[in-house]
Parts: structure tokens; C-alpha cells; sequence
């Protein structure tokens, strides 16, 4: 069996990023969903490694980067992503995003689609003009109001969890939602939920000219398979994986079937992205 070696390092600026890097190849970079960090890619970086320079980033404001001043624009994160590309010296990039971080992904693409070689996004919508009124408020208040009351986000991560893993989620796949939802930044968590529902619209998605993949659990109740195939007609008929026995984190929930057909859309297009040239500082 390969070990893969997985190493942490900063990406300087404000604020100051924490990446996990594994691997070498094109860069290949994973965003995770609003309520998570870096570690849930952890059963996709042995996985991809072999084929790529893996980068896992904690977005501003999660996990191990830092905090900032100021409310939150959501293409505040597309800066981000740009400042991951230029720091290892990547022209081009590929993004896999998940939730919030394909949301992310696809801005990203939209804005500068030069850098973006191709897209994967799990599990993800393209703004919340795709929902209603009522699924918005709900969207927030059960996640905002509770910490505005002065709870802390572990007092609300198991509901949350639950209310986001499909049925056959196991015990450890929930526990694992669980902790990095009650890892989250309190202050920096409801910034991103402010920004992420204030941006009701993310773009005309049919401009993206990355080519892309979408992958959806079949149990996701937040975004389905249905929203997945509509968001795939506007892009000219890109490719649905839908998998079985997963919610919202099909990537955790199913990550044997997430790394199959990922890699098995991923691996041909590689060349589409640069290797990375420069590397950042590693943290102690």
C-alpha cells in the first residue's frame, strides 16, 4: 500500500491561509463547504495524489486560517483562490469544491476563467435564487440564530449534521461533520452565511468554458440530483454522477464512489493544468 505523505503550509497575506498539500502533478485545489475545513478531504487526497499536487485549503475564517476584519464579500473567496494559484505558481488550476466551495468554483471560473482548467463540483447549487424565500430563512435561521443567541457552533453541530448526511450516513461519517461544524469560526461562520445567502445570484453558469463535473448523493435534500441536471443542461450537457448511499457530503458519505468517477473524469483531463512551480512556507 502507498502512504502519501500530506504536509501543512501557509499561504501569506491577509489573511493568511492553511493549505494541506499532498502529492505532485497539476495543481489540483479542494474547497470545502461552509460548514467544514480542510479535513474533509481526507479520504480524497491519498486517492488523487498519485495523479496531482493536491492542495486542501481552510477558507478564510476556518479551520487553521485566519480571521479577518470586516464583513464578508463572497468573491472574497475568489481572491483566495487566486492567491493559492499564484502563490505555487500555477497558471491554471483544477477545482473540486463541495457545497459552498463549488459555489466558489464556479464564480471563480466565471471571473477569471483563464486560470480554471476544469471544474468538479459536488453537492452544490448555483445561488439561492434556486430556492424559496421560506427554504432561505430556514437555510440561515437554523444555523445563524441559535449563535446569535449566544450558542456556540458545537452546540449546533450535531443538528446540523443530521439534518445535511442522508440515511445510510454511518456513525463515524457523522461524527466526522460533527466536529468540523463545532470547529468553526463562530464570527467567521455567520460572515459566510451572510455572504452566501446575500449572493442570490451567482452568474449565468452558462459562460463557464471549463469543462465540468457534477457529483450529487442520491439522498442530498438540500440540493438534489434534479438541481444538479439543471445546472448541467445550462452547461451545454455536462456529466451528472449521481451516488448511491450519500447526502449532502457525498464525498464522506461515499468516498470510494466520489474517488471512482471522479478521478475516472479528472485523470484524462490533467494536462488541462499546470504543475506548481513554487511552493509556500510550511507550517510547524
Amino acid at each position: 500500500m502507498t502512504i502519501t505523505m500530506t504536509t501543512t503550509h501557509c499561504i501569506p497575506g491577509a489573511p493568511a491561509l492553511a493549505v494541506d498539500l499532498a502529492g505532485t502533478g497539476p495543481l489540483l485545489l479542494f474547497m470545502h463547504g461552509i460548514g467544514g475545513n480542510r479535513t474533509n478531504w481526507r479520504a480524497q487526497l491519498p486517492a488523487f495524489a498519485p495523479h496531482f499536487a493536491c492542495v486542501a485549503w481552510d477558507a478564510r475564517g476556518y479551520g487553521d486560517s485566519e480571521d479577518y476584519e470586516g464583513a464578508l464579500a463572497f468573491d472574497d473567496f475568489v481572491g483566495d483562490v487566486l492567491r493559492v494559484l499564484d502563490h505555487f505558481g500555477a497558471e491554471r488550476a483544477h477545482l473540486v469544491g463541495l457545497s459552498m466551495g463549488g459555489r466558489i468554483a464556479m464564480r471563480t471560473a466565471l471571473l477569471h476563467p483563464e486560470r480554471i482548467a476544469t471544474l468538479t463540483l459536488l453537492d452544490t447549487h448555483e445561488g439561492f435564487e434556486a430556492f424559496t424565500p421560506a427554504q432561505r430563512e430556514a437555510f440561515v435561521d437554523s444555523r445563524r440564530a441559535p449563535l446569535l443567541a449566544g450558542k456556540e457552533p458545537a452546540d449546533i453541530a450535531d443538528a446540523v449534521a443530521r439534518s445535511l448526511v442522508g440515511p445510510k450516513a454511518t456513525t463515524a461519517q457523522l461524527q466526522q461533520l460533527v466536529d468540523s461544524i463545532a470547529a468553526l469560526h463562530k464570527t467567521s461562520y455567520i460572515k459566510s452565511l451572510q455572504a452566501t445567502v446575500e449572493q442570490v445570484v451567482l452568474g449565468d453558469i452558462s459562460r463557464i468554458e471549463a469543462p465540468t463535473h457534477f457529483v450529487v448523493g442520491a439522498d442530498d435534500r438540500l440540493t438534489p440530483p434534479a438541481m444538479h441536471h439543471e445546472m448541467a443542461a445550462k452547461l451545454g450537457g455536462a456529466p451528472v454522477s449521481v451516488l448511491p448511499d450519500a447526502g449532502h457530503l457525498s464525498n464522506i458519505e461515499n468516498a470510494a464512489a466520489f474517488n471512482e468517477v471522479a478521478l475516472a473524469w479528472l485523470v484524462p483531463r490533467a494536462f488541462l493544468a499546470h504543475a506548481p512551480s513554487m511552493w509556500p512556507l510550511q507550517l510547524d
